[in-house]
């Protein structure tokens, strides 16, 4: 009999993930359809039911905005992390980063207002989702600073501190361009930021430079 409820449980279980990403979903498209402001009514609308339904899944607006900031976290984490992989060169790699980053930006600028700006958020929140997503960033670009490093016989103490501050140099200067990007392609500002993030990690992961005798 315990058996025949666990397997209805886990059903159900299986049941409510998939409607939440399918409310995720629904919020996303009505994030592009509105625009960073969307509303509760606008997502349920989207979806195709009603606000009440919307509740059944998400205990309240706050707990929604969290699920679209973890998909967008997946998705620009797996965007990096590819982008960097298939470059070889470490300065090859900062420019891949950096690039996926700003792609984001230009292919959803609303989605990505929506996750900085927080419209659906009435409570404090126990964790930063925009945060965790800067510090997962972070976490795989002093990664590949330490795994460089490792390569030219370096110490790693400082890779946590570097990859962050690359990243927060990016996600800085996006923010700004997505706000007043006052003619600057994506490709531009993706170049300008890497020349000025590789002017700084050249010094401390390139190798050093053998002095003739």
């Amino acid at each position: 009999m315990k058996a025949t409820r666990d397997r209805r449980a886990s059903r159900w279980d299986e049941h409510r993930a998939t409607r939440r990403a399918e409310l995720v979903d629904a919020a996303l498209l009505a994030i592009r359809e509105h625009g960073a402001g969307v509303g509760m009514d606008d997502v349920a609308a989207r979806a195709g039911t009603s606000k009440t339904v919307v509740y059944r899944h998400f205990t309240d607006r706050a707990e929604l905005y969290v699920a679209v900031c973890e998909r967008v976290a997946g998705v620009l984490a797996e965007s990096v992390r590819s982008a960097m992989d298939r470059a070889t060169h470490p300065r090859e790699k900062a420019a891949a980063g950096i690039g996926a980053y700003l792609r984001l930006i230009e292919h959803d600028p609303e989605v990505y207002r929506f996750v900085v700006h927080r419209p659906l958020v009435d409570r404090a929140l126990t964790e930063d989702p925009v945060g965790d997503l800067a510090t997962l960033v972070g976490d795989q670009a002093a990664a590949v600073i330490a795994a460089q490093l490792r390569r030219t016989g370096k110490d790693t103490t400082a890779a946590t501190t570097w990859g962050h501050a690359v990243v927060g140099l990016v996600r800085g200067a996006g923010d700004n361009w997505l706000a007043r990007p006052a003619g600057l392609s994506r490709d531009e500002l993706a170049s300008h930021l890497t020349d000025l993030a590789w002017a700084g990690l050249s010094g401390v992961v390139a190798p050093p430079v053998e002095e003739n005798s």
